[in-house]
């Protein structure tokens, strides 16, 4: 009876960070280019009372007797499907339609990167983020431009004063990784590279296995907040489920309290 009680208490703890996943999930779903988590989940140890093969009488027992002890959280792990785009107008605002990452350069130096392309220009023209870090590689938009135009293959174009046609001021390249799902979440929808993301891959909007790039448009989270929702009923079903296993076992050892009365 007391293996029931620890093993319904690891349930619990292992529901109860499920819904720290969703409560996150759900937190940022207008954040942009926020890609939402999912918690995997694992057996734990077994006791074994019986192994499967033992002799008994010159036979063999076909199945042996295991008990097991509960579950736990394996991973979290974050999944980078596309989310909607959403139309802004705003020419500052880049979506990218399909992989990649913007890399953009930290206070220390080391690179970050991001799918959200929400940017804006600093005091010197610099094009950053909404914290202010600068894109890399960098680009810096002259103060007498009239217009920005980026182009789906990451070409920067200004039309500067008293000239009609335009100039290029650089190009928006991204990053691609062989397991993207193996980056460093440090909020303010950046990542960085750990030692499973593998290489940082850089290339050109368009080229094989870069997506292209919207003018105009924001990548929405990819969270569904339908799907969240049925996540979280069955989170709650499954922590109220394991609570009762430890309630029920509770009563099942004061009956046997009570029998030496």
């Amino acid at each position: 009876m007391i293996r029931a009680l620890w093993t319904a208490s690891t349930g619990m703890r292992a529901q109860q960070m499920n819904m720290d996943v969703i409560a996150n999930n759900l937190a940022n779903v207008n954040s942009s280019g926020f890609k939402k988590s999912r918690a995997d989940f694992q057996d734990i140890l077994y006791q074994t009372s019986k192994a499967a093969g033992t002799g008994v009488a010159g036979s063999e027992v076909p199945t042996g007797i295991q008990v097991g002890l509960g579950s736990r959280v394996a991973a979290v792990q974050k999944v980078f499907t596309v989310g909607d785009f959403q139309q802004t107008e705003n020419e500052l605002d880049v979506a990218i339609e399909g992989s990649g990452f913007f890399q953009v350069t930290l206070p220390d130096g080391t690179s970050a990167y991001t799918r959200s392309g929400s940017f804006k220009k600093d005091s010197t023209g610099q094009l950053v983020t909404s914290d202010g870090y600068p894109i890399f590689p960098g680009i810096v938009v002259p103060e007498n431009a009239n217009s920005i135009t980026i182009g789906s293959d990451g070409t920067v174009d200004v039309i500067l004063d008293n000239e009609s046609s335009p100039t290029t001021i650089g190009n928006l390249e991204l990053v691609r990784f062989g397991n993207p799902a193996g980056l460093n979440s440090l909020g303010r929808n950046l990542y960085a590279e750990t030692l499973n993301t593998g290489t940082p891959i850089t290339g050109i909007p368009g080229e094989v296995g870069f997506g292209t790039l919207a003018q105009g448009f924001l990548e929405g989270s990819n969270v569904n907040i339908m799907e969240e929702m049925v996540n979280m009923i069955a989170g709650q079903r499954a922590y109220e489920v394991n609570s009762k296993s430890i309630q029920t076992a509770d009563e099942m050892l004061q009956m046997t309290t009570q029998l030496i009365r």
